[in-house]
């Protein structure tokens, strides 16, 4: 099977199910910031890490692959797809809990920074939250499932705690932001 088609050649693709969208659409630069952000998970466990760190990943970039599958498939499409559910969003409430009762608690802001693991996760949690908010401007212009948005904000909540876990459970001490006067 050859990797180039040449069926994007004109600035279109196609979406699970046959429809044909420009890629400029929406419903693409969400789908594609996904990928980003799953591409950025697959740097951050490139670096050393904590096992539990990898694990957790592991798990959320397949859960990406069910998102971006779940975006590029409209509602109205019969293709039989997995969507990303209530399941996920409870996984990740569940990693964030378990996360948090070995972190002492925030007092300020902190700056995004730490292990190189750390700080990837954090510019993870930034791309996350572009992804939201484009999922947001989707919605209001196409039927998209209603966990998306539920999913993206619960993972980048997700994403700021795991930053803090690997940095805590490397050693690395947080930065917090103190405005200069």
């Amino acid at each position: 099977m050859k990797i180039y088609t040449k069926q994007g050649d004109q600035g279109q693709t196609a979406l699970f199910g046959g429809d044909r969208v420009s890629k400029h659409s929406i419903r693409i630069e969400t789908y594609g910031t996904v990928d980003e952000l799953n591409s950025i998970l697959g740097v951050a466990i490139a670096n050393e890490h904590q096992q539990f760190t990898g694990e957790v990943i592991d798990e959320v970039q397949h859960q990406l692959f069910i998102l971006g599958a779940d975006l590029a498939t409209p509602f109205h499409s019969d293709a039989r797809i997995d969507r990303i559910s209530e399941q996920e969003v409870q996984y990740l409430e569940q990693k964030i809990d378990f996360m948090e009762e070995s972190l002492p608690p925030l007092k300020n802001f902190i700056l995004p920074s730490g292990s190189m693991t750390g700080a990837t996760l954090h510019h993870a949690r930034t791309v996350c939250r572009r992804a939201e908010r484009l999922a947001v401007v989707c919605s209001n212009q196409e039927k998209i499932n209603d966990m998306v948005l539920q999913y993206l904000n619960r993972l980048s909540d997700f994403l700021f705690v795991l930053a803090r876990y690997e940095n805590h459970q490397s050693g690395c001490l947080e930065n917090p932001w103190i405005p200069k006067k």
